[in-house]
């Protein structure tokens, strides 16, 4: 498919889950019957930060937590790329307090109403949410002194653009956290080219050596895989889009695509001025 019609597709597929308020997520221990919050205690979130969060905000659509590795500061200013109902924002809002500030955006209209409706039934000031795509942030040059992303640039097409926005937004001597999918091997041709496998975090997904280098590209600096884990095609299988995906394979040529794809968390820092 063609860039706009993967950015379609993936629009229709998010927008659907805002207004089913849930669906199957990118993690390797997830899916299934479990719901957001019991998908959330497994990929690393803690109960206090599941208690802390307004209902409705996570949608256990992650693969990792992010958060855990910001090391975020009190006044700090934070963007979440791809920020859905927004459960990441406000737990970096949390963390900010009242002298910081958080953006979160995302390209899916529904989604950024769910997490304004959030924001405002919660009582969160700190906070905002922006439609845009994040190969084309609607955020000022130097603006941010944190960027995190949540399984969400795997699903863009022009992942190197991702990077270079998510560069040019930081303050030098900013850092970037991201949980992502990314490939240790190649993908059969009909999983690749399938749009149920590409919403489903699978066929989106990049090399691990190209997602890092990309970074690199940008002119990001001490890029780090700070985790590793194989993911699990039961996070497509369980879904009925994905499931059309995996349709006809057989379990040891499913466990042949498993070992080929694996959940990573990442930290990179924009260097200081020279």
């Amino acid at each position: 498919m063609e860039d706009q019609e993967v950015k379609r597709v993936v629009k229709d597929r998010y927008g659907r889950v805002a207004r089913e308020a849930g669906s199957c997520c990118c993690s390797s221990t997830c899916c299934g019957t479990a719901k957001p919050q019991e998908i959330a205690k497994k990929i690393g979130y803690s109960e206090e930060e599941l208690e802390t969060a307004p209902a409705g905000s996570n949608l256990g659509l992650g693969c990792g937590n992010p958060i855990a590795l910001a090391s975020i500061r009190e006044g700090e200013t934070v963007l979440d790329l791809g920020s859905g109902a927004g459960f990441d924002c406000f737990l970096a809002a949390e963390r900010v307090g009242p002298r910081g500030r958080v953006i979160g955006v995302d390209m899916t209209g529904e989604m950024v109403e769910k997490a304004r409706a959030n924001a405002v039934a919660s009582g969160y000031e700190n906070v905002e949410f922006r439609i845009g795509e994040i190969e084309r942030l609607p955020v000022d040059d130097e603006s941010v002194d944190l960027v995190i992303s949540n399984c969400v640039i795997n699903l863009v097409p022009d992942k190197k653009a991702a990077f270079n926005e998510a560069y040019r937004v930081l303050r030098f001597g900013g850092r970037l956290v991201v949980s992502d999918i990314v490939l240790r091997g190649e993908l059969p041709d009909f999983i690749r080219e399938s749009v149920e496998a590409y919403v489903g975090c699978v066929s989106g997904a990049a090399a691990k050596d190209d997602y890092l280098a990309s970074m690199r590209s940008a002119g990001f600096a001490e890029v780090k895989v700070m985790d590793e884990a194989p993911f699990s095609l039961d996070c497509v299988a369980s879904d009925p889009t994905g499931r059309a995906a995996l349709d006809g394979l057989q379990d040891e040529d499913l466990r042949g695509v498993e070992g080929r794809i694996a959940s990573i968390k990442v930290i990179a820092f924009k260097p200081g001025r020279a």
